[in-house]
């Protein structure tokens, strides 16, 4: 028997997609704040300290089990949403960027999986949410983005976010090297480090960063496209060139555009 509640879902969207999730009554999801987008009347929402995964758990188990999250900067709150009407009810959450949302049974996932701390989206309750810290002092210090790593455990489906496209990768015994901002998520059954990414010339000059993360082992691997640090990067960038010479717009993409700009300024 589950212990996760099992719940229906479709997505909706194809660049800046949103998940509605079908809840029976009874029927509990939980997410992080501020992701909910809409809901049906007839669900109730409450914050609570944790994923309520351990209804059990006394007051001190729940404080040591999120003092991780506090440490790493992370809510120590969950919002969960509660079907406490008559029949079936929605609830939908949306994505934080543009992207994709890909939902994965942790069932067939040996009940574990990995995954980038601002990922996780929504999940059903039963699933427990915590955090990961790398065990291996050189992926601690040299990850980046992958430093810290979000677990989430259970036997139901969790809802993972991520930007541009989402490609699954199923990796037999193989090693494959991927930028620290592109891993989403990855199963228990595969190893996670960093490394140096070849020599010096290439660190330097490169432009794909000092060091890159190496997965392998037997299991699935979920890549994204375009990062969220990347995408803001580029905008800042750009935000920097526009305002730097007063505020002019340049006309990207264009020298027509520049040149007719210039003249119009004077």
């Amino acid at each position: 028997m589950k212990k996760s509640h099992e719940v229906d879902y479709q997505v909706y969207g194809d660049d800046l997609q949103f998940v509605e999730v079908e809840l029976d009554p009874s029927e509990t999801v939980i997410a992080e704040a501020g992701a909910m987008m809409y809901m049906e009347d007839g669900i109730g929402f409450e914050t609570k300290m944790g994923d309520g995964s351990k209804p059990d758990q006394g007051f001190l188990g729940a404080l040591g089990s999120v003092a991780k999250r506090a440490f790493t900067g992370e809510s120590i709150f969950m919002t969960h949403f509660t079907n406490n009407g008559q029949g079936k009810k929605h609830v939908a959450f949306g994505a934080p960027y543009p992207g994709k949302i890909i939902a994965i049974d942790l069932d067939e996932a040996n009940g574990e999986l990995i995954c980038q701390k601002d990922s996780f989206l929504c999940a059903a309750l039963g699933t427990e949410v915590s955090i990961a810290f790398n065990k291996k002092l050189g992926a601690g210090l040299f990850g980046g983005e992958g430093f810290i790593l979000q677990r989430l455990r259970g036997d139901g489906n969790v809802f993972i976010h991520a930007g541009g496209t989402i490609v699954e990768k199923r990796l037999n015994g193989e090693k494959i090297m991927v930028d620290t901002g592109c891993i989403v998520a990855f199963e228990s059954t595969i190893s996670y480090d960093i490394q140096r990414a070849g020599n010096l010339k290439s660190m330097v000059f490169g432009g794909e960063g000092l060091f890159l993360a190496t997965l392998q082992g037997t299991g699935r691997v979920w890549l994204q496209s375009l990062p969220f640090s990347r995408l803001a990067d580029r905008v800042l960038q750009n935000a920097k060139f526009s305002s730097g010479g007063g505020g002019k717009s340049s006309g990207e993409g264009s020298i027509l555009g520049r040149t007719v700009t210039d003249l119009l300024q004077g």
